[in-house]
């Protein structure tokens, strides 16, 4: 007799299992970049070269944007927040590590962040969640329908950038956002349409503004909502800006939500 071929449930639990082992292994690679960085990439303390006109309109301007919560206490409550939405509703999305963007800026951790981005099978989600922190400030990134074809009308993959702080120009991430997009693809292999790529629309709808120093949690409520009611499909002529405006949730809500989060942060600590 052959041998026995072993069954599908095997097969997915030996999958699910190195799955874990690798995320292990990139978060570990993770933490040991952060000691060799110090902290030091553009997007915590050193100022790009090409970025001084935007640090000396933050200094003339005498903004204070300085993130509340820091990587780790976002990810603690990033995973409490993951952790409580179903199987079900989370096969639409995947995220990507909030310190990955940031390390994808440095030159010497770039292609190990890209290596690491392969593992997550971006392509195969309708949106991709990616936190992002820069010059102190937490944003939020999310990439839609990155798998459908780039020339669909009905299923355009399109980004959109969710910040609490208008007056600080999202914008000025576009320029690196466009070429983190573009190195992904090539890291991909697809290497025969980048001026489309590059050409993918970037959204930053007006959203609830910040009123002191809390922006991590404003990309926490962010996440919250958006996995609630994403639609099925994000079209940006029949449907966008959807949900998201000014109007979108009140303080009280937000500050309920905060609440709640670091309750259960509390809970699962202890």
């Amino acid at each position: 007799m052959g041998k026995k071929k072993p069954s599908s449930v095997h097969h997915k639990v030996r999958h699910s299992a190195s799955l874990h082992e690798q995320k292990n292994a990139a978060a570990e690679e993770v933490v040991e970049l952060k000691k060799r960085s110090k902290h030091t990439s553009p997007c915590f303390l050193d100022p790009n070269p090409s970025l001084e006109h935007v640090n000396q309109a933050k200094s003339r301007t005498s903004l204070a944007i300085q993130k509340k919560l820091d990587s780790g206490t976002f990810e603690l409550h990033f995973e409490n927040l993951w952790r409580s939405f179903s199987a079900e509703r989370k096969t639409s999305f995947t995220h990507l590590d909030s310190l990955w963007f940031s390390l994808y800026l440095k030159e010497d951790s770039r292609e190990k962040v890209l290596s690491w981005i392969k593992r997550e099978h971006i392509f195969s989600k309708k949106y991709v969640l990616i936190p992002i922190v820069c010059w102190g400030h937490w944003s939020l990134l999310i990439f839609c329908h990155f798998g459908e074809n780039l020339l669909s009308k009905s299923k355009r993959p399109c980004m959109l950038l969710l910040d609490s702080l208008e007056m600080a120009n999202p914008r000025r991430l576009e320029p690196y956002i466009r070429k983190f997009v573009l190195d992904i693809y090539r890291a991909y292999g697809i290497t025969d349409a980048e001026d489309v790529i590059f050409q993918i629309p970037l959204l930053v709808p007006k959203v609830p503004q910040q009123k002191n120093e809390e922006c991590g949690s404003f990309v926490l409520y962010f996440i919250n909502l958006f996995m609630k009611t994403a639609p099925e499909t994000f079209s940006i002529s029949e449907g966008y800006p959807y949900f998201m405006n000014q109007d979108w949730f009140t303080r009280e809500s937000f500050e309920l939500f905060c609440s709640k989060l670091e309750t259960q942060s509390s809970m699962h600590a202890n």
